[in-house]
């Protein structure tokens, strides 16, 4: 059974950075798809950003150049750098995987039905 927990949110005042974490059990960062969700308060969840089958990253255009993912080098651990921090990035932050590999077109942003499994989510605050 594959567990995801996230670490590293807290608050910030805007512009600065954070660094979250996710540690898996039962799984390895090595294969398949991975990366990271956000849902604000009454706002719907949406992607952040992900890498596919250990070469390819993709990111939401609302990140693009300032976050930045990766993992470690044992493949058990994901992160997600945060910089240039704005209110608006506020939201609680999921991380997600599933084993299976993704060849989509380079348009395409990963959705929640791509993914089997979630953390229980970190959140993050950023005042202005």
């Amino acid at each position: 059974q594959v567990q995801l927990v996230e670490s590293g949110g807290g608050s910030v005042q805007a512009g600065g950075s954070l660094r979250l974490s996710c540690v898996a059990s039962g799984y390895s960062f090595s294969t398949g798809r991975m990366g990271w969700f956000r849902q604000a308060p009454g706002k719907e969840r949406e992607a952040v950003a992900f890498i596919l089958n250990d070469a390819e990253t993709r990111y939401a255009d609302a990140v693009k150049g300032r976050f930045s993912i990766s993992t470690d080098n044992g493949k058990n651990a994901l992160f997600l750098q945060m910089n240039s921090l704005k209110p608006e990035d506020t939201a609680m932050y999921y991380c997600v995987s599933d084993p299976r590999a993704m060849f989509a077109a380079s348009w395409y942003v990963p959705q929640r039905t791509d993914f089997r499994d979630w953390g229980q989510g970190t959140q993050v605050t950023v005042s202005s």
